[in-house]
Parts: C-alpha cells; structure tokens; sequence
C-alpha cells in the first residue's frame, strides 16, 4: 500500500464511498446530502493542510485522510484528522496506515498534539484503532450524534500529545 497526495483527479474514486460513508449517517458529522462538488471542496485541502489517499499497486483507491489545523490562532498547534476508507477494502490495515501516516505528518509539522473533535462511540472500530495509536477519551459530549439506528449517542473528543 502506497500513501500519497490526493489530487483532484483521485476524486471520482474517492466520491463514491466517501458519499456511501456520509450518507449512512453513522460516523460523520457531515450533512447527509452533501453534493459531489460541496464534499470535494471540503475534503480535498490545500496546503499547509494535507489530503492522502492509500492505493494499492494497481493505483486502487483503498481510502483517504485529511490532515489540518485544529484550531487557528492561539490554538493553530493542535492537528485534526479525519478519515475515510472504502468499505470494500476494509479490515486489510488501510484506516491503520492512514491514521499512522497522519499523526507523523502532525509531528514533522510541528504540531503538539492531535484532537479529533466528533468520534462517535458506536464506531467502536475506530476507537480502538484510535485507543490502540495512544489516543485517549478526554470526553464525551452525551447524546450529541443522532444515529440512524441507535438513536442519541455520544460524541467522544480524543487527544494525543504528539
């Protein structure tokens, strides 16, 4: 698996699960009838702040992160992440390599720590993949995701001191 810079062109392949993931409603805070256009415009980031995609050796698109500030000003040494990977690669170590790469990302740039604002704790995959990089529950902000089947559910904040 090869991590590198997401370009435009990456985005046909990207939009497909990316829109699947958002759509389901289970995982991102996003607005579920995000258009092609809206979702592109907020994924694919512009320096300094960084969007990768993981492909396989045939140049498959296997999934994406986006990698930024934070916060801006006073805050601005805080790195965020989120990500995405196509639920037909997944449980192969793409979600792994993906939130590897973005926390040493995070501390060649500088950053101090890591905050993932909105986890949602049923996406009890994540937390662990989160839990098991070093991330920790600072929080969690009750009933503050609605899920499509669980109903009110929690929205964890985690952090690592990079």
């Amino acid at each position: 698996m090869l991590i590198r810079e997401a370009t435009p062109e990456d985005w046909p392949a990207i939009w497909p699960f990316f829109h699947r993931i958002v759509a389901a409603g289970e995982t991102f805070t996003y607005p579920l009838d995000l258009t092609a256009d809206q979702a592109r415009d907020w994924w694919l980031l512009a320096a300094p702040n960084r969007t990768v995609v993981a492909v396989d050796e045939s140049g498959t698109v296997l999934g994406t992160a986006k990698m930024n500030t934070n916060h801006l000003g006073n805050g601005s040494h805080i790195a965020g992440a989120s990500y995405m990977v196509d639920p037909a690669h997944s449980g192969r170590g793409v979600g792994r390599a993906l939130c590897e790469y973005s926390v040493a990302w995070a501390r060649a740039a500088g950053y101090r720590a890591m905050q993932f604002n909105a986890v949602v704790e049923t996406n009890v995959h994540a937390v662990k993949l989160y839990r098991s990089l070093g991330f920790e529950v600072l929080g969690t902000l009750p009933e503050g995701f609605r899920h499509p089947t669980e109903g009110y559910v929690g929205l964890h904040i985690m952090y690592l001191a990079l």
